[in-house]
């Protein structure tokens, strides 16, 4: 009624159930590696994706104040934004950002310039921008890298919008609307919409307005 153990007994095992079981270590061996592999794979484009998002959201500049120049036809031939790092975002070089310029009658995209006047100052076209230096704690130019950090983008509207053959020679005129898109070598970008004034009555040509 009960089986009978024998110490002495012993098992076989056939070198055919050896080698599946050998060959099946194997294979899981291989998928574990490539599992390994491809969630480390994974686990970096993740990162890097993460990251390319959070420049294009935190690398970009924030305008502080805009203000024209009145041109010769009662027009505004010249346009000036103060710069400053946005809030939480690392450094931004100038010298590589792009501004997208968007009028009624024009769509350009500027950057910066490298070429000067006679007083070494750099000079706007109508597909470029200037860029000055009101204050840099450590005299990289261009290069926003502190808070404190402010640059003039010049942008000449005049060259722009003279370039349109319907405009020759003109600025903005009175009460039209140009937006500005400025981008980041990342990917930040920052839209400024200005409004010209709606009348320049009693101002002369190269007087300051505000925009």
């Amino acid at each position: 009624m009960f089986d009978k153990f024998n110490n002495d007994d012993r098992g076989q095992v056939g070198i055919g159930t050896l080698i599946v079981f050998i060959a099946m270590v194997l294979v899981a061996a291989i998928a574990a590696g490539v599992l390994v592999n491809t969630a480390g794979f994974l686990q970096a484009t993740a990162e890097d994706a993460g990251e390319e998002s959070v420049n294009k959201v935190t690398n970009r500049v924030e305008v502080l104040s805009t203000h024209g120049v009145v041109g010769t036809e009662q027009d505004i031939d010249n346009i000036t934004m103060t710069v400053r790092l946005a809030a939480g975002s690392s450094s931004v070089d100038m010298n590589e950002t792009s501004i997208k310029y968007l009028s009624a009658g024009n769509v350009t995209t500027l950057t910066n310039t490298t070429n000067l006047d006679g007083n070494g100052d750099p000079i706007s076209s109508e597909n470029t921008f200037a860029l000055n230096e009101v204050t840099d704690d450590d005299g990289s130019f261009g290069v926003l890298n502190s808070m404190n950090d402010r640059y003039e983008v010049e942008v000449n509207t005049s060259a722009i919008e003279g370039s349109n053959d319907a405009n020759l020679g003109g600025g903005l005129t009175t009460g039209e609307q140009v937006t500005f898109e400025i981008t980041s070598r990342t990917g930040g970008t920052t839209q400024v919409i200005l409004t010209m004034p709606q009348q320049l009555a009693g101002k002369e040509p190269g007087d300051p307005v505000e925009l």
